[in-house]
């Protein structure tokens, strides 16, 4: 076992479980990672020249956050490091090792859809907590960006859009 280095620490006097890190423990001890692993692993890139794989439960662990929050490869990587409960569930700890990179999460994915395997892993886990009484659907991580716009903003045929909302940040 790795010690545990101080980018996995925190000194936050006052914390909270959050519903995500509840979620992720529950997926973490509940899916049956061998099974998807295994299935995968005749079709994965071995060590050899060049960069070392990251390992294959990672890259899976990695490809069910992105399902299950809508997160595209870009987003995943910014995600894991800015998620503890994200990095724990993948298990990576910054102190010892980086976020694998989106190129490596795209080339993953590829390699799945290449080999016909996203549905296949998707179902065997579905039915494994189905068997459990559980069901996983999708979300999304928001990020809520104001932007500036002119008060006034009008469509084409001259009438405001009817979902267009309008916020004040400070006095503007």
């Amino acid at each position: 076992m790795k010690q545990s280095t101080l980018a996995n620490g925190s000194f936050d006097k006052y914390a909270k479980t959050t519903r995500r890190a509840v979620f992720l423990s529950e997926m973490n001890s509940v899916v049956p990672w061998a099974a998807p692993s295994e299935l995968v692993a005749p079709h994965y890139p071995k060590a050899g020249n060049g960069r070392p794989p990251v390992g294959v439960e990672r890259m899976l662990r990695i490809y069910f956050l992105q399902q299950w929050f809508n997160l595209s490869d870009p987003a995943a990587e910014e995600a894991l490091y800015e998620s503890i409960s994200m990095r724990n569930f993948v298990g990576i700890d910054l102190g010892h090792e980086p976020v694998p990179d989106e190129t490596t999460m795209c080339k993953f994915r590829h390699l799945l859809e290449r080999h016909d395997m996203g549905k296949r892993i998707f179902e065997k886990v579905g039915r494994h907590l189905q068997s459990r009484g559980m069901k996983v659907s999708g979300g999304t991580i928001i990020d809520a960006t104001i932007i500036a716009a002119p008060p006034s903003t009008k469509n084409g045929s001259g009438e405001r859009d009817p979902e267009m909302r309008q916020t004040k940040k400070g006095n503007q």
